[in-house]
């Protein structure tokens, strides 16, 4: 087991350790197992109680699955934690996804038990004819008080599943996906290896736990005897207190949070004085937030991951704007066209990776989408190609736009303007064109320079195919909880006439 075979181990030897901390909440590693003995005896009671309860999706071999869909986390970390260690699967849902996410992904995997504040949840899947429970945070929490406590959790069968992840939610219905024991304990191995980890350390991951970057985050700490800090939203000034007070050497976050954090560092640098190392992930990293990290902190390094939770970590950036990558060790990849072909060095394509990490595939009754080949080559439809041995990122399929026949990165316009004064984020999209079938166009937030200085440092910049052909401003550009741009919703305010033309 990825988490419990160490709990039980730092418990014993270092039993004050924090292991979980949140806004005023934490756990030690001792109380830590007993939190998980009450946790267990709740929800294994709550599954067992029921007359006719949902069947559990088949790929979890009959295991009860039990989601926790609250805003605090803290109490979804200590939950899913509390869990490993037991006969169960645990779900993180969102609980901003859309109403009708939720109740899709509860009725199509069969979860049995549901731990939600919102009332409207509760209604639509007894409307929707589920037959599971829902339970507020609070009454989980007074039924803990009042249960007699399980057995100790205990280092279950490594081929045993233990987790449920989904793909999506925001934009389309969610996929779901089992990780078993022996995948996340080979994923914590790679992330051991190169993002430090370390026993003892202290790490701030302040992100919603329903995000793969920040759960993740939460189960290396916990697997390799460390301490993670969490919080429900990110504030500056909170984080800075924090990782002063806390002596936090490692940060974990989205590279909008990155950002945050340097600007708070150059009003009073001495609150992260103690930080040594931030891991980032989740979204493309501009060289500009890289540039401003080093600037304002010299002393701390910044790696910049990619991987994708079905498959596992793959490698890591760690100069410039995350897009290069280098593989690692035991890690395979692939550029392959729409064919299936290998294609040669320099090529963009479709990534297929081989890692032991790799899930099995995608929970039927979600969707009916392959994630594994035949021979164990994965793909989450991410656009790369190879270039000396290493990984250059394009995005995914949608960011490919065919021009006047020549194919454009979306991703690469963007990157042209990372740095140019006067221009902060930005969005490459793909509109109707009756010449040339697709037009590449711009969109930028907030105030922007004119367009005939957008202009030329496009030209300059790009060559003639990638150069916009329109340009466009919004207030705010649409994103993900994880801080990416939406480039579809992008594309859907200029088609509504709501983004103003340059």
């Amino acid at each position: 087991m990825p988490i419990t075979s160490t709990i039980l181990d730092v418990a014993s030897r270092h039993p004050e350790r924090t292991a979980i901390a949140g806004e005023g909440e934490r756990l030690s590693y001792a109380e830590l197992v007993e939190d998980s003995r009450r946790v267990f005896a709740v929800v294994d009671a709550l599954h067992g109680a029921q007359d006719h309860p949902p069947a559990p999706a088949r790929e979890t071999e009959g295991i009860p699955i039990t989601a926790v869909s609250v805003t605090s986390a803290f109490h979804t970390a200590r939950l899913v934690a509390g869990l490993a260690g037991h006969r169960s699967v645990s779900a993180v849902i969102d609980p901003r996804w859309p109403l009708a996410h939720r109740v899709r992904v509860v009725v199509a995997t069969g979860i049995g038990v549901v731990v939600s504040d919102d009332p409207a949840l509760a209604a639509a899947l007894a409307e929707a004819g589920w037959r599971g429970v829902v339970l507020s945070l609070d009454d989980v929490r007074r039924r803990e008080a009042e249960t007699r406590p399980a057995a100790p959790p205990a280092v279950r069968d490594a081929d045993e599943p233990f987790l449920m992840l989904f793909s999506s939610g925001t934009t389309s219905d969610p996929k779901a996906f089992l990780k078993t024991r022996w995948q996340y304990r080979e994923n914590v191995a790679v992330s051991s290896a190169h993002l430090e980890p370390l026993p003892g350390v202290a790490t701030l991951a302040p992100g919603p736990v329903s995000y793969s970057l920040t759960l993740y985050a939460v189960i290396e700490c916990l697997a390799t005897g460390g301490s993670v800090h969490l919080a429900d939203a990110f504030d500056p000034l909170d984080a800075t207190r924090r990782i002063r007070d806390e002596h936090v050497t490692r940060v974990v976050a989205v590279p909008a949070v990155v950002e945050a954090l340097t600007a708070a560092a150059r009003r009073d640098p001495d609150r992260l004085a103690s930080l040594e190392l931030v891991v980032t992930g989740g979204a493309n990293l501009p060289a500009r937030i890289r540039a401003g990290l080093a600037s304002a902190l010299p002393h701390v390094r910044l790696i910049s991951y990619y991987g994708a939770a079905e498959i596992g970590f793959i490698g890591d950036s760690r100069g410039g704007d995350g897009t290069l990558i280098d593989v690692y060790d035991g890690i395979a990849v692939r550029v392959r066209d729409a064919d299936g072909v290998d294609l040669p060095d320099g090529e963009p394509g479709t990534l297929w990776v081989r890692a032991a990490a790799c899930s099995d595939g995608y929970v039927s009754g979600t969707t009916d989408a392959v994630l594994r080949d035949a021979s164990g080559w994965a793909t989450v439809h991410d656009q790369a190609r190879i270039i000396g041995g290493r990984l250059e990122l394009i995005g995914r399929a949608g960011d490919i736009a065919v021009t006047g026949g020549h194919k454009v990165a979306l991703p690469d316009v963007e990157r042209a303007f990372d740095g140019m004064a006067g221009v902060g984020a930005t969005c490459a999209v793909a509109l109707p064109d009756g010449r040339l079938g697709t037009a590449v166009a711009l969109i930028l937030e907030g105030d922007a320079p004119d367009k005939a200085a957008l202009l030329a440092h496009a030209r300059s910049h790009l060559a003639p195919q990638f150069v916009p052909r329109r340009w466009y401003r919004v207030a705010r550009l649409p994103r993900t909880v994880g801080g990416k741009i939406r480039r579809a919703e992008a594309t859907e305010l200029v088609v509504r006439g709501e983004a103003e033309r340059l």
